[in-house]
């Protein structure tokens, strides 16, 4: 979780977009971001593959009222409602996006050209009929942010005593260089959305980093395959975890309004 998903970016900004903060030209260069370009293909009324800002502006003339993020791994459906189709393609890509107000939700095909440090990238979002239904396992703001204190304090105490690279130094010096990006511009959520929301996802952006850098920084001192099989099982339900409060986050802005926060 070094950088946002790419579902993650089309939700905020279209639920930006959806409540008149920022223009369709704006939502969309915001959501291309470092990538070449970005087509939305299946768009209704639409015979073709279409730019960013006509998708969205045509979405929102359609009654979009805002967009969630689904973020399924094999196992964990998070964020799905159906149907199979939809669900298949979105666990291939492990992220999509869900409209409200319209029956449709997205799924991102990623075309890489190109060295590395050069890359070309474009994405083709596949416009597909979704379930109107409650989307699975996504907890509240509040449970979220309990969550990762909990999962954040039990995992840390199980690796610093594996030895884990991921629980000393090195992790603490991966946070620190990703908060200094961080603070230098970048925004983490799209204008509108609630501080708490912006709180949870920065907290399970930073539990994602922890994990990922006890992943790729050696196995420390568990050097035997039982310590390596605690070390997993340790991450196993942080990165759970980490990825229910970022859909939480994203979809804040979705939840609120349902509620009547606006």
């Amino acid at each position: 979780m070094l950088s946002e998903p790419r579902s993650g970016l089309f939700a905020a900004w279209g639920n930006a977009l959806v409540a008149g903060l920022v223009s369709p030209d704006d939502a969309a260069l915001a959501i291309v971001g470092e990538d070449a370009v970005h087509r939305v293909e299946g768009v209704p009324g639409e015979a073709g593959p279409v730019g960013l800002t006509l998708a969205l502006g045509r979405l929102r003339a359609l009654g979009v009222t805002g967009f969630r993020v689904a973020l399924p791994v094999a196992g964990h459906p998070l964020g799905l409602s159906g149907p199979p189709e939809f669900n298949t393609r979105a666990l291939e890509a492990e992220e999509a996006v869900v409209a409200s107000g319209v029956p449709y939700g997205f799924v991102p095909e990623v075309n890489e050209a190109g060295p590395a440090g050069d890359l070309h990238v474009e994405v083709v979002w596949r416009c597909l009929p979704v379930r109107e239904a409650p989307p699975a396992d996504v907890p509240s703001l509040g449970e979220a942010e309990r969550e990762l204190a909990e999962a954040l304090r039990d995992a840390t105490a199980v690796l610093a005593r594996l030895d884990v690279a991921g629980s000393g130094p090195v992790a603490a010096a991966a946070v620190d260089a990703y908060r200094a990006r961080a603070e230098r511009g970048r925004e983490v959520l799209a204008p509108g959305y609630p501080p708490r929301a912006v709180r949870v996802l920065e907290l399970a952006q930073r539990v994602g980093l922890l994990v990922s850098v006890a992943y790729e920084h050696g196995p420390g001192g568990a050097v035997t395959a039982a310590e390596i099989a605690a070390r997993g099982e340790a991450l196993r339900p942080v990165e759970r975890v980490a990825r229910r409060a970022q859909v939480a986050a994203y979809n804040a802005y979705v939840e609120e309004a349902e509620r009547g926060w606006r």
